[in-house]
């Protein structure tokens, strides 16, 4: 069994992505559900009264998801548990969230995650981040069209997805749960170009291979 989640930004090309390596390696995806999301919205509206709901209500999906996903042969996940952490410490480091509820926050996701006997481990084989530039970030996010993203609606949003980017890059570099790698998002637009899309797979498959996993 081998399970396989995608990290970047919000417009990187996660869900896209998973869609990809699922159909090539003839698993199942597996979805963060962002339409069906009743807090999202709510948070885009108030961020320091819907942090911690919005990151509890992830972490009880990502965990129903991973249980689901240990239980596949090489399913691929769009979005890393591991990740949720990294939004809710950028809102208490810009003081739009509460240190005390990041702290337990923190705490309940690491309980959620530790390994016990007898239990098959939660962490991914391999997290595959895609890093992509604020420019394609903004683009792929007016195209997709969620209402509540765009800077149309709320200027403020863009030094909210610059202060993403600037978090992501040294959560990637220290992210340890598990093997990694990272793909270009602006080299290989993957979503639409068939060639990029044939080079990505070329190298998720070195990488499994790498790792004994195909």
């Amino acid at each position: 069994m081998t399970v396989i989640v995608l990290s970047g930004p919000i417009g990187a090309g996660k869900s896209s992505l998973t869609s990809i390596l699922a159909e090539h390696l003839g698993s199942q995806g597996f979805y963060e559900g962002v339409d069906t999301n009743p807090i999202l919205p709510l948070y885009y509206k108030d961020m320091s009264h819907y942090t911690f709901l919005l990151n509890v209500y992830l972490l009880n999906h990502r965990l129903a998801q991973i249980n689901q996903a240990i239980q596949e042969k090489n399913a691929v996940s769009d979005r890393s548990i591991y990740e949720d952490a990294l939004f809710f410490k950028m809102n208490v480091d810009s003081k739009i969230a509460d240190a005390t509820e990041f702290k337990i926050y923190d705490s309940l996701l690491h309980n959620m995650m530790a390994e016990t006997p007898g239990n098959p481990s939660k962490k991914p084989d391999l997290l595959i981040y895609i890093h992509v530039s604020l420019d394609t970030m903004l683009k792929r996010i007016q195209k997709r069209g969620r209402s509540y993203e765009q800077l149309s609606s709320d200027p403020s949003l863009k030094a909210y997805y610059e202060r993403l980017l600037k978090y992501y890059e040294p959560w990637f570099e220290n992210y340890d749960e598990s093997p990694k790698m990272m793909i270009d998002g602006d080299k290989y637009d993957f979503v639409i170009d068939e060639d990029a899309k044939k080079e990505v797979i070329q190298l998720v498959d070195a990488k499994l291979t790498e790792l004994g996993n195909l």
